[in-house]
């Protein structure tokens, strides 16, 4: 136990992932609150924590940490690896650093908050909670989201938002180019509201921002076999 923080602490190494992870369901499943030391950017931890779990891991991870979180609180101190809380549920995700390729890909509820850039697709195919990134979200960000919000502070880069179906893309500063089928429209002031109360408890409230909101053009939603240059242009 360190008695500093009042965290248990599970050493990861080179240790086999599958008993790192058990070991942290268990030490969970009894109220404690972790600290996972000595990560090594390893792939796969922390996956299917269930809610209540409290959980910071030192240094950077790999690829998938936190995916499947059902409602577990996750920090990690630095970087992470592509597909930070893919299909996530609920629970909050912070990421110190910067998020590799696919962040938040697939989730279904929850917030991540990613202090630094995220890779190429982030928000892809998520279908409902939020993604808040403080830096620039890659590469086709927003990738066929069915639902939710990314919310990107400092600018997007080609192909923001491609095929989006119900999800929305939020983006203040440059934005590299758009993709297909995507249409920008002036946010009400009840919508920045709304953002808003996503970024309060973040500490990132600014009514300075100038927002450019990203919906579906709905072309791809209602499209004809004769029209088959909207789809290739994905």
């Amino acid at each position: 136990m360190n008695t500093i923080t009042n965290r248990r602490e599970i050493d990861v190494g080179e240790r086999h992932i599958r008993e790192v992870n058990r070991e942290m369901q268990a030490a969970v499943k009894e109220g404690y609150p972790l600290r996972v030391i000595n990560t090594l950017s390893r792939h796969n931890l922390g996956v299917g924590l269930p809610p209540g779990a409290d959980v910071s891991f030192e240094g950077s991870v790999g690829y998938y940490c936190g995916g499947l979180n059902t409602g577990a609180i996750i920090d990690i101190e630095r970087n992470c690896g592509w597909a930070v809380g893919e299909g996530m549920s609920d629970g909050h995700i912070t990421v110190g650093g910067y998020a590799g390729m696919s962040c938040g890909a697939a989730m279904m509820g929850g917030t991540i908050h990613v202090k630094g850039n995220t890779g190429p697709r982030c928000g892809a195919a998520m279908k409902g909670g939020n993604i808040v990134v403080e830096g620039k979200i890659g590469y086709q960000s927003g990738f066929m989201s069915h639902a939710g919000k990314i919310i990107a502070l400092e600018g997007a880069g080609d192909s923001c938002a491609d095929a989006l179906w119900e999800g929305e893309v939020w983006v203040a500063g440059e934005i590299d180019s758009l993709g297909v089928d995507v249409k920008v429209v002036e946010p009400t002031a009840e919508e920045v509201g709304e953002v808003d109360a996503i970024l309060e408890p973040l500490g990132l409230v600014d009514s300075s921002r100038n927002w450019r909101k990203m919906i579906s053009g709905q072309r791809l939603w209602f499209f004809e076999s004769r029209d088959a240059n909207a789809w290739l242009m994905i």
